[in-house]
């Protein structure tokens, strides 16, 4: 039985807004392949919301069901981990970020195991993000973006893609290495939006090779999700401007975009 290429729990039921849509590229319905990216959010009680996004190898056969295992993985740790605490520093917040990468790793090389085939047949990347109105803590092992929005307007990058040493490779979370590429960020302001997105979008939202989120390209996005009243009307408008021309005219891959946001107090 195949994996869904997004998983999603429901609408949160806190102050975030969570809206996320996972889509097959032009390259993969041409070829007849599955979308082999995956998204998840949680809800965390207190008032602070957890994103994971997958972006399964285009190369392995199994790579949908890695993606979705480490994404379910990944937020299923962290809602667990901070249902008694939350982490009170920055050392506290990259120790629940390396455990939350090693859980997922394990996740999936238990579910390589149990299909008999070798873990890199199940290949992700992932970015974990773990957001408050006052913090965001990013994890991201491989290639996409992460993305925080102020008060203000201003947007930050949190993470850049991480490349592998020739063209179009990067890291897996399945790697034996994959811990010495992740990328650690604990960012403190005054938060009103993140984004995480996979590399399918990644030079249509960010400024490479700095690494600048594109204000023009996000702006709308985060917009929608602050607006929207209807979770799954607003998951339909993001689906739909990503299977736009405007869209697929320039990325062809599979493409997962996940925006959560916070009302003003």
């Amino acid at each position: 039985m195949s994996m869904p290429s997004a998983v999603e729990t429901s609408q949160p039921a806190g102050a975030w807004r969570v809206v996320g849509a996972s889509v097959r590229g032009v390259s993969h319905i041409k070829a007849d392949l599955p979308c082999q990216d995956a998204h998840v959010w949680r809800d965390i009680p207190g008032g602070a919301v957890v994103l994971a996004v997958a972006d399964g190898a285009g190369s392995a056969s199994l790579s949908q069901l890695g993606a979705a295992r480490a994404a379910v993985a990944a937020t299923e740790w962290v809602s667990e981990l901070m249902k008694g605490t939350w982490p009170k520093n920055d050392d506290e917040w990259h120790g629940l970020l390396l455990a939350t990468l090693e859980t997922a790793h394990d996740a999936v090389k238990t579910a390589a195991k149990k299909r008999k085939a070798p873990p890199r047949e199940l290949a992700s990347t992932l970015i974990v993000l773990v957001a408050t109105a006052e913090l965001v803590a990013a994890a991201q092992v491989g290639d996409g973006g992460a993305v925080v929005l102020q008060r203000d307007g201003s947007m930050y990058a949190l993470t850049s893609p991480v490349r592998g040493e020739y063209v179009n490779e990067t890291i897996f979370c399945t790697s034996d290495n994959y811990l010495k590429s992740a990328q650690f960020s604990v960012w403190h302001g005054d938060v009103a939006g993140v984004a995480a997105l996979s590399d399918g979008l990644q030079h249509l939202a960010l400024k490479l090779p700095d690494n600048a989120p594109h204000a023009a390209f996000f702006t709308p996005l985060f917009r929608l999700g602050a607006e929207s009243l209807d979770a799954r009307t607003a998951e339909k408008q993001l689906r739909d401007f990503m299977q736009s021309d405007r869209i697929t005219s320039r990325a062809d891959d599979d493409l997962t975009l996940v925006i959560g946001t916070l009302p003003h107090p």
